[in-house]
């Protein structure tokens, strides 16, 4: 065994060497070959329970600080969670929330705060990656940037504001058609990694993981596949190209923009992050899948969307905008997507029958679900594996129906 002395003398000597070392070779590009793993284990089924956590100390990011008085979070009466069963199974709710990888969860009724659960040694301090629910967070921007004229029009084409997208299938798509996933750009949600990886993959490795090209930037030699606004494409390069045009149309950067407008509006108790796909002065946020927040925080954005754009006493988003992100155009009745899917507005999914309720939705099971009749909003914040087992959203979405149900107990 080394002893310390000799460890001390090693370390010594490696620090007096680094800065020879260093001057003899290039500074080194882009994430170590050490980090690059670590992101390569983001979606890890055996450890993803924490890797979607803090995911500022493995991915580049850039802070969203909360600014202005902290909107409180009255509590109200405790709810009692229902059983919940499934074939021959019954079981409570710490049953339930095993069975659907549950690392936090909390439920609003009426405003008030009924129950908040962290898991899997999370707490209320733990920041927590959204993946696509920062879609719709974006949907809330660009209302909020329509509001200030920075965006005229929905009907504006993506080109007015990003040039660069003119000549490519992005070019006579608008804003509201981009909104919708109706883009009609030549991409797939297909993660197939390897020899040949589809575009996505490539995306992912080369913008998010080793962070050697913008995640938008393929947006500006796309092909074109279908009329745009005619047919549904989930395409998370949709949101990408919006981060863009916000970013154009304002003058700021989205993180700034987030801050200023949103986060420091909402009240929130504690800072966030945007995943980036570069370091400062190179790489930009990641809007379609990068947002990090805390739980509460994720609770005040769905009681903002109930509210109807109201926050913390004050009108944050548009009057009226939540209600056209909320507008749903259906999914005919042989889409491929999951069964309880139906259907999609601005950057937010309808995803049960229940009249009027609406959801942000994030890979490997995150959720904010709003209830409208019950004035309910539930938060689930998840480490679902990457293939799902068939029953699970279906199981959840059974819940959370129980849940907007339930009685509260004085």
């Amino acid at each position: 065994m080394m002893s310390v002395r000799l460890w001390h003398a090693v370390l010594a000597a490696s620090v007096a060497l680094a800065p020879v070392a260093a001057s003899a070779q290039s500074a080194p590009v882009g994430p170590s070959p050490a980090v690059i793993a670590m992101r390569e284990q983001w979606l890890n089924p055996a450890i993803n329970s924490f890797t979607f956590r803090n995911t500022d100390k493995v991915f580049e990011s850039r802070a969203v600080p909360r600014s202005g008085p902290v909107a409180p979070l009255a509590t109200g009466p405790t709810l009692t969670m229902p059983v919940h069963s499934t074939g021959s199974m019954v079981m409570g709710y710490d049953g339930w929330a095993d069975r659907t990888f549950t690392n936090a969860l909390l439920v609003m009724k009426d405003g008030k705060l009924v129950f908040e659960d962290y898991r899997n040694k999370s707490d209320a301090a733990t920041h927590f990656i959204s993946f696509s629910m920062a879609k719709t967070i974006t949907a809330l921007l660009v209302g909020i940037a329509l509001d200030e004229h920075k965006i005229h029009s929905l009907g504006d084409k993506a080109g007015d504001y990003v040039p660069e997208l003119k000549a490519g299938g992005y070019g006579d798509a608008t804003i509201r058609q981009i909104m919708q996933m109706r883009s009609g750009v030549d991409y797939e949600e297909r993660y197939d990694f390897g020899e040949h990886p589809s575009l996505a993959a490539t995306i992912h490795m080369k913008a998010v993981v080793r962070n050697q090209m913008r995640f938008a930037d393929p947006a500006v030699t796309i092909g074109k596949k279908t009329v745009p606004g005619s047919t549904f494409n989930y395409a998370t390069l949709d949101t990408a190209v919006l981060g863009w045009i916000l970013e154009r149309a304002t003058g700021e950067k989205l993180e700034t923009y987030t801050a200023s407008r949103l986060w420091g509006p909402l009240g929130a108790e504690a800072g966030a992050f945007w995943l980036a796909d570069g370091p400062p002065g190179i790489g930009r946020a990641l809007n379609g899948m990068g947002y990090n927040a805390v739980l509460r925080d994720f609770a005040r954005l769905g009681q903002l969307m109930l509210d109807g754009g109201k926050a913390n006493g004050k009108q944050i988003v548009p009057a009226g905008w939540v209600g056209q992100m909320t507008t749903m155009i259906p999914f005919p009745a042989d889409s491929a997507r999951k069964a309880e899917f139906k259907g999609y507005g601005l950057q937010t999914w309808q995803v049960d029958d229940e009249p009027g309720a609406f959801s942000a939705v994030g890979l490997a099971g995150q959720f904010i679900y709003v209830h409208p009749q019950t004035r309910t909003v539930i938060v689930k914040l998840s480490y679902n594996p990457p293939v799902e087992p068939e029953w699970l959203t279906p199981e959840v979405l059974s819940y959370f129906h129980a849940i907007v149900r339930a009685p509260a107990k004085p």
